[in-house]
């Protein structure tokens, strides 16, 4: 058996800011859900170590008790480094330490310092898919030293996000990638518009909803209630804006509400590592509105595909909907499968995966 068509023993060390299945770890838990099934499908073996209470149909999960870590994007640059009480993210830690020697790499989704910390006392070797940009000094820090001892092991979405950090050359572009066949593609839209994302100051969903109301077309709103403080602020500041909120959705459901669509608007207020929400339009034929700052901007084909306006402009969000008629449905289809497809993925992260091996013989 050649390197790069070992079967290899997986051990995914998932998000400790939400239990899986409910939408609260973001669009990592997409790419974990997602990387995972296809591993499975073909010759290897995975288990993801999560949360307890997490589930995902079909994948070995390894439940840990413990408290959840508090998400880094909420703590500000300066903020230290902190663990709760019983803390399921140690607990994690804890037992892939113990169980290292059954695996021959352990994949680590956990955007939180501890596991980067605690990589040089492991012997199996670690990798390290970075899921958001940089959000504080304490993690680039020892994310930065974690790539100067242990070449290669940095892995994340877009250039975009690499660049947000101060060792951008030492990042794999990895993108990302859906099972199409779970998109339904749809030549026809409704006049309705739609936003898909966790609930939380920095998602900029009240520009979505600034933009709704001006154009008077109804905004489907889906995704985990993140922040309810935020979401009822909105709701005070556009009582009358025509809104529909429909909770967080399993995939078949959400893309049934999505695909007869006439856009989605995507209005994040930070950089966005990639934005899974966008492929997943466009895999029904949705078009894509975004801001031009991070993830989105290396997504969207301008003009083609979707728009792409001025970061924080809701007049550029209204001028966009007022154009989607020039955006060829079939194209946003025809994109996730020339770029996006879960096969895709499975070989750029197989790839990385064996150069890591290879690295440590």
């Amino acid at each position: 058996m050649t390197a790069t068509s070992q079967s290899l023993s997986l051990l995914f060390l998932s998000t400790p800011v939400g239990v899986l299945g409910t939408g609260e770890g973001g669009g990592v838990e997409l790419t974990i859900k997602n990387l995972a099934q296809d591993l499975l499908q073909t010759q290897h073996q995975v288990t993801i170590v999560a949360p307890t209470g997490s589930q995902l149909n079909g994948i070995p999960i390894q439940p840990i008790p413990g408290n959840l870590q508090i998400p880094a994007q909420g703590e500000g640059r300066d903020a230290p480094i902190l663990l709760p009480a019983h803390s399921v993210l140690a607990n994690m830690c804890d037992y892939a330490r113990q169980v290292q020697s059954d695996y021959d790499l352990i994949v680590n989704f956990a955007f939180d310092w501890l596991p980067f910390y605690l990589t040089p006392f492991f012997e199996t070797p670690i990798a390290h898919f970075i899921s958001m940009g940089s959000m504080s000094e304490a993690l680039d820090e020892i994310m930065a030293q974690t790539a100067a001892h242990f070449p290669g092991t940095l892995a994340v979405y877009t250039r975009t996000q690499a660049e947000t950090f101060p060792f951008p050359d030492a990042c794999r572009c990895l993108s990302s990638g859906l099972d199409l066949s779970l998109y339904e593609f749809s030549r026809q839209s409704d006049c309705c518009l739609v936003w898909l994302g966790r609930i939380a100051p920095e998602k900029g969903l009240e520009d979505a909803v600034a933009a709704a109301q001006q154009v008077g077309r109804r905004l489907k709103i889906f995704g985990w209630l993140q922040d309810s403080q935020y979401w009822q602020r909105i709701l005070d500041q556009y009582p009358h804006a025509p809104i529909e909120y429909g909770g967080f959705l399993s995939t078949a459901e959400l893309q049934q509400q999505i695909r007869r669509c006439q856009a989605l608007l995507m209005t994040p207020r930070w950089v966005e590592a990639f934005g899974n929400v966008a492929i997943e339009a466009l895999a029904c034929g949705v078009p894509v509105i975004a801001y031009r700052r991070g993830g989105p901007a290396e997504i969207i084909r301008d003009g083609k595909t979707g728009f792409l306006v001025e970061p924080d402009s809701v007049e550029g969000l209204v001028k966009a909907i007022d154009r989607l008629p020039e955006i060829d449905r079939w194209a946003c289809r025809q994109q996730a499968e020339e770029e996006y497809s879960l096969a895709a993925l499975r070989d750029r992260f197989l790839a990385w995966f064996y150069d890591i091996l290879q690295s440590y013989q």
